[in-house]
């Protein structure tokens, strides 16, 4: 009698601990640049990914599954990054994260795709939340990869549909960094402005090395002896900081439209010098209607004495945690399938991700660096005393592009 006793209760146990051994836990190797030029940014993303990591467990976003995610250095670099992919995939991630830098989005894209042809059942999912080369989502699109960030046609389209309505805007100077995304911005600039505005001149067009000029003047000194009233940039991290300081000692009456004036050491640069000269376009701000967010933001800063505003990484993890729930697996080819065509309540609103080339949906926002006043703008920035102040919110439905994706899907 005693053998069965012992069996029965082996049996129970067994079946006690299983639904602890079946909440596996979601890692995700996150490839950016924590040592460097980069390196705030950087920084700055891999905690807003472990902060919202924390709010996704503590409300169950994927069920029993936790989140867990572990920044892995790739100091900017394309080759470097795909040494630590080598070493994540050694280390069994089954997701990586990237956003600093198309080149090596591009790198990294590759390099997924082949390991998951020749790995079967292995297969890694790429969420990326800031590499917006469109080639990512239209020529180049991927199963494996899903862009949680607005690809820079998209915003090119709203900042200059929102510039086109500026009769004062006569000539425009053009700077951006010598990479892929570099390239494109200043494409999509002369064409969008071409067939919105034939009339505005582009009087300068520059790209120069990226992560490496550490004094902006010449170009800053190029731009004012061209005339131009308007500068349009791509920088981010230390090379807008840099360009806008420069912009600042040589009191050059430019207005900047960026798509990054919000990241880490960009406000401190700008200071009082950018209130109504500075411009961005964005997925989200601190500011946005209702000051959504504001409880993730003021726990951000609580926690790290830095600002929030990396607000791709609430929607990866909002969505992966959903996708995950309705797979009832962690497998990312089940995840993937479950991702396609999803929509998730993140920070600005409903953001949809298309099947056909895995490019995200979502609102974009126009705004202008003002000073702080307590109702419309009441979060500044980098303990300025100034923040970002819409100037027009842009739907998913206008946002949005056509593709050239032919995806090859698994199976």
């Amino acid at each position: 009698m005693k053998f069965p006793l012992r069996s029965s209760v082996a049996a129970i146990a067994l079946t006690l601990s299983l639904p602890a051994a079946m909440a596996d836990t979601i890692r995700i190797a996150y490839i950016d640049p924590l040592s460097g030029p980069f390196a705030p940014v950087g920084q700055n993303i891999l905690n807003s990914y472990q902060y919202v990591a924390e709010k996704a467990n503590a409300e169950a976003w994927a069920g029993p599954h936790k989140i867990e995610v572990l920044g892995f250095d790739n100091k900017g670099s394309p080759q470097e990054s795909l040494t630590q992919l080598k070493t994540i995939i050694d280390k069994g991630f089954r997701y990586i994260a990237q956003g600093n830098g198309s080149g090596v989005g591009l790198a990294l894209l590759d390099a997924v795709n082949k390991h998951n042809e020749r790995n079967p059942g292995k297969e890694i999912l790429y969420l990326n939340h800031a590499a917006v080369d469109p080639d990512m989502t239209n020529s180049k699109c991927s199963f494996w990869h899903f862009r949680f960030d607005s690809n820079s046609d998209m915003k090119m389209e709203a900042l200059t549909s929102f510039m086109a309505k500026d009769p004062t805007i006569k000539k425009v100077y053009i700077i951006g960094q010598n990479y892929s995304f570099g390239h494109q911005l200043t494409r999509a600039a002369k064409e969008y402005l071409a067939r919105k505005r034939p009339d505005i001149q582009i009087v300068g067009d520059d790209l120069h090395p990226i992560g490496q000029v550490k004094d902006f003047s010449p170009y800053v000194a190029k731009i004012k002896a061209s005339g131009a009233d308007t500068v349009i940039t791509g920088n981010w991290g230390a090379d807008l900081a840099l360009l806008i300081k420069s912009a600042k000692d040589a009191d050059l009456k430019s207005n900047f439209y960026t798509y990054y004036a919000g990241t880490s050491g960009v406000p401190t640069a700008m200071g009082s010098a950018g209130i109504d000269r500075v411009k961005q376009v964005s997925y989200w701000h601190p500011n946005s209607e209702n000051f959504s967010g504001k409880e993730v933001q003021e726990g951000f800063k609580a926690k790290y004495k830095d600002d929030y505003y990396a607000m791709a990484t609430y929607t990866v993890l909002a969505m992966l945690g959903k996708a995950v729930k309705e797979a009832n697996s962690i497998e990312p080819l089940k995840v993937a399938l479950k991702m396609e065509g999803m929509s998730v309540k993140s920070l600005n609103g409903e953001g949809m991700m298309r099947k056909n080339d895995h490019q995200i949906q979502q609102p974009l926002y126009i705004s202008t660096w003002v000073k702080t006043n307590g109702s419309d703008v009441k979060y500044d920035q980098e303990n300025t005393g100034m923040g970002w102040k819409t100037n027009q919110k842009i739907d998913a439905f206008v946002a949005s592009q056509p593709s050239s994706c032919q995806m090859k899907r698994p199976g």
